[in-house]
């Protein structure tokens, strides 16, 4: 699914096809050096489905340009 658009991967998730989030955590696992612990492949989960979640924000066009966040904490 690496090579896959946003929206490609989204609409691919939610025809039912959980095998394929299963698929990308055994690449985390997979990925992970012999060494590491479970708060390790928490930290790599949790850091995937983050990036995963700000690019279906991207994607539906939820975004904030540099400007914009920067003249919120201006007024605050």
């Amino acid at each position: 699914m690496r090579g896959l658009s946003v929206t490609m991967r989204r609409d691919f998730l939610k025809g039912g096809y959980v095998s394929a989030i299963k698929e990308e955590a055994r690449k985390v696992i997979e990925d992970l050096p012999e060494d590491a612990t479970w708060d390790d492949l928490m930290y790599k989960l949790y850091v995937r489905q983050k990036i995963e979640a700000g690019l279906r924000a991207a994607d539906e066009g939820r975004v904030l340009f540099h400007e914009q966040v920067k003249q919120r904490f201006l007024s605050a």
